[in-house]
């Protein structure tokens, strides 16, 4: 397959829809088998448009790649947080990384791991069991299973924490 090329940058105030778009299309793409139907009533692309703008209008550091004028990929850190009862065990967490299907082996994953992570910085993430693209390239980039688990109850989804 032949890709169009990206570069990565960080998002502005306006780059909401993009981002929730990203969001909710590799949403759509990955957890429609694992997520009830009525997940979807809820999760819009409107709703995801919303929270996206309370998050840079917040000052998150969101870092995109594009395609073009499009956005194709996300990628977010943040302080590392508690998670059912598991304390972190790192400073920082990669609390978002999506591409969607389309780009998928393009590059882009990884320019944006290696943007908001640089020089392989250890950190944590959580990434749902059953996600087995994620996991391979989590552990391609050093990050190993240690041990903790959760169950997101709203989703019904089995999250396991890995780290590096």
């Amino acid at each position: 397959m032949s890709y169009q090329p990206f570069r990565t940058r960080t998002a502005g105030l306006d780059d909401a829809r993009g981002c929730a778009y990203v969001h909710r299309t590799s949403w759509i793409e990955t957890y429609s088998e694992l997520l009830p139907a009525s997940h979807w009533d809820s999760d819009t692309l409107e709703q995801r448009t919303l929270s996206w703008q309370r998050s840079l209008n917040g000052g998150k550091a969101v870092t995109v790649a594009e395609s073009g004028r499009r956005i194709i990929g996300i990628a977010l850190t943040n302080p590392a947080r508690e998670l059912g009862g598991h304390h972190p065990v790192r400073a920082l967490e990669l609390s978002c990384l999506y591409v969607i299907s389309a780009h998928h082996g393009s590059g882009a994953g990884q320019a944006l791991l290696d943007a908001v992570l640089p020089d392989a910085s250890p950190a944590q993430l959580w990434v749902a069991e059953h996600n087995p693209r994620a996991r391979r390239f989590s552990a391609r980039n050093g990050f190993t299973p240690d041990g903790a688990r959760f169950t997101d109850e709203n989703l019904a989804l089995e999250e396991i924490r890995l780290v590096r």
